[in-house]
């Protein structure tokens, strides 16, 4: 594929910011520090400049306010991440295609509605009185228990679990291994054992949400575990029982979300971040890696540490903490001088001292 760059910058709405050879060939797309000549790249955090201005690259989408200078063509846009992938998907191999219909591997139970369109991969097991509506996926060795429910133009990835009377809205994507409506992690202390406590919710996933690879929803106790539109969960993340986490969501790599804790709309939690049970984080509050969240948050803000306090205090305490070997290096001098002024007074005047 090759294609010229004005045809690129007219693609994403861009501008030259320079001098340009609309004529150029781009012939690839490379983050800034393997671009080379041919290949277009994109620009869109300040830490990245000096590499910027040592790339090889044909092009450069930059942003709007962009003002230096670097030695690629570069193309000021809205957006330089959205409008690079646009590009590079000129540039990949067209996405796989799933031929509709049952393959002859596939076990498909009783009263099973399919729409039109659906493809049921090698080795799936569809249980009885399952829906699954049009254009829907369900990758190779798939499971979709009873009464559960896939709206339209879903994408399940090979062994996906779906467990019964869970429900998936449209354009739902699942990536390999993630298992929905497993059981709640139930459990009361009685006659000197862990007695189990049935969990017969469900869990619900609305439109547009996308769940990355070994990922684990836990269905509710009773009622549901729901996660709203449009939240993006990355991989190896667990959500337990009756959470609840509200609409355009970001939960990163390795997040553990215990019972009952309700999330508001375009929450963040980063990395590692760890949220005690029965707790609630308002809209738009964003958790750094490895936050551990033990007491419910309301204040927009932005939290770290354990426990979670905001940004700021949390620097700060870092910034106290490593300052302790300076003062305790300080102290000790000090208690060096005032042993030896007492010890150079006259013994009486010592005895007044101490």
């Amino acid at each position: 594929m090759e294609l010229k760059l004005k045809e690129l910058a007219a693609l994403v709405g861009g501008q030259f910011a320079n001098e340009a050879d609309g004529e150029t060939p781009i012939r690839g797309a490379a983050a800034i520090a393997e671009a080379g000549e041919g290949d277009i790249t994109f620009f869109g955090n300040s830490k990245y400049l000096p590499a910027l201005k040592k790339c090889q690259a044909s092009a450069a989408l930059v942003p709007e306010d962009f003002a230096d200078s670097a030695p690629p063509v570069l193309i000021r846009v809205a957006n330089p991440s959205l409008a690079f992938s646009r590009i590079l998907e000129q540039f990949v191999p067209e996405p796989e295609r799933f031929a509709p219909g049952v393959h002859p591997t596939a076990v498909v139970g009783p009263n099973v509605e399919l729409g039109e369109g659906v493809s049921i991969q090698p080795f799936v097991v569809v249980e009885e009185g399952v829906r699954i509506a049009a254009r829907s996926v369900i990758g190779a060795h798939g499971y979709v228990g009873r009464s559960a429910q896939i709206g339209a133009d879903c994408l399940l990835h090979a062994r996906v679990t779906v467990g019964s009377r869970c429900s998936l809205g449209d354009r739902v994507v699942v990536q390999p291994g993630a298992v929905i409506g497993s059981d709640g992690f139930g459990f009361t202390f009685a006659e000197g054992r862990h007695v189990k406590i049935p969990q017969v919710g469900i869990v619900r996933v609305d439109d547009d949400v996308e769940i990355g690879a070994n990922v684990t929803i836990d269905r509710a106790r009773f009622g549901r575990t729901w996660i709203q539109t449009g939240t993006k969960i990355d991989n190896l993340v667990q959500i337990a029982h009756n959470v609840v986490v509200g609409k355009h969501c970001i939960l990163v790599a390795q997040v553990g979300i215990s019972g009952s804790v309700r999330l508001g709309n375009y929450v963040t939690l980063a990395g590692q971040v760890g949220v005690a049970g029965h707790l609630e984080i308002a809209d738009q509050i964003v958790v750094g890696a490895q936050t551990g969240i033990n007491k419910s948050l309301s204040a927009r803000n932005t939290y770290m540490g354990y426990p979670a306090v905001p940004a700021s205090e949390w620097r700060e305490q870092v910034a106290q903490i490593h300052r302790l070997s300076r003062l305790i290096e300080r102290v000790k001098r000090l208690e060096e001088a005032l042993e030896k002024q007492v010890s150079g007074l006259p013994k009486e005047s010592s005895q007044e001292q101490s």
